[in-house]
């Protein structure tokens, strides 16, 4: 009875080290690497050229919304199976997927570093493998976004400019870089702007009543409204030019939530006719029934000879920092 007593305590012990080895061992897993928005797929190259592959760019190389000209959703860089290891598994975003008699179908958080988000689809069949593809790419994009937007804000929180006005005037607090300055502010308006080597970044923080926007059916023309009003009123423009929403692009609506808040998320094209100018635009339209407003938080970008989707996706990550004080 001893020995077996004994003989159970070293086993305990001795599973005891090995679970505290192993916890030890995830908790130093290296840090991730990668751009915003780089995609790592992992698959081989014969379904990558085939069917399987033509499913994933449909879904993760997709336009993104609201960009005057189509840029892809993700930046793809497709490597295959034998070569994911080491250094190479540390990208901040993967998707892993290959033929396998067990079929997968599954989000893993800090797999091999840290933060990091992928995802892994196994099937038998590559009938079965497109099939997952479509039944799970929504839900791993959303999850691939939200990493993203973590990792900017991060990346934002190194340097960020004091927001005591904000929260004075409008009782909310916005994570901003210190690279945008202050443009203009009113009682009621606040205009942030940051200059690039060909064209500016801006942000406009306002209020409107809650009967502004009277209900779904109609969000879409009143939020166009509020903000061409706002847009040619506030935005100074040479030769009486007005500062509008381009009708030639129907603007992208969705539901959201902002610090726990309803909001609408708009994403469309502002223009300026005359002088041929032109950008994307994010307005989030955020329902603070207890003030019985609106707040409303704008990111516009003129870049004229760049690409925008990362510059729109850095002001996505700005006005989501959002906290209602």
């Amino acid at each position: 009875m001893k020995s077996l007593f004994v003989f159970l305590l070293s086993f305990l012990v001795v599973f005891s080290s090995c679970d505290k080895k192993q916890k030890k061992d995830r908790s130093l897993v290296p840090g991730s690497v990668g751009n915003i928005n780089a995609l790592q797929v992992i698959i081989p190259n014969d379904l990558w050229s085939g069917p399987v592959g033509e499913e994933i760019r449909e879904y993760f190389a997709a336009p993104a919304d609201g960009l005057p000209q189509d840029e892809p959703l993700f930046t793809i860089d497709q490597i295959v199976p034998e070569t994911f290891q080491d250094f190479v598994r540390t990208n901040r975003i993967f998707l892993f997927v290959n033929l396998d008699p067990e079929e997968t179908a599954t989000i893993v958080k800090n797999q091999y570093a840290k933060p990091q988000t992928g995802a892994i689809l196994k099937a038998a069949t590559e009938d079965r493998l497109i099939e997952l593809i479509r039944e799970k790419s929504e839900g791993i994009i959303q999850s691939f976004i939200e990493s993203e937007i973590k990792e900017r804000q991060k990346r934002t929180a190194i340097s960020k400019r004091p927001m005591d006005s904000l929260i004075s005037k409008f009782g909310i607090s916005l994570e901003i870089p210190t690279a945008y300055r202050m443009a203009a502010s009113e009682d009621s308006h606040f205009w942030f702007r940051k200059d690039l080597k060909d064209g500016e970044m801006n942000i406009l923080v306002y209020e409107v009543p809650l009967s502004s926007i009277q209900n779904d059916s109609t969000a879409v023309a009143d939020i166009i409204k509020i903000r061409d009003s706002i847009g040619a009123h506030f935005i100074p423009v040479e030769d009486n030019e007005k500062f509008v929403t381009d009708d030639a692009y129907s603007p992208f609506i969705f539901h959201t939530s902002m610090d726990k808040k309803f909001a609408y998320e708009t994403k469309g094209i502002w223009e300026l006719d005359n002088y041929h100018m032109a950008g994307p635009f994010l307005n989030y339209a955020i329902r603070d029934e207890e003030k019985n407003r609106y707040v409303i938080l704008e990111g516009f970008v003129y870049a004229p000879m760049v690409r925008k989707r990362n510059l729109q996706f850095e002001l996505e990550s700005i006005l989501k920092s959002v906290k209602f004080e």
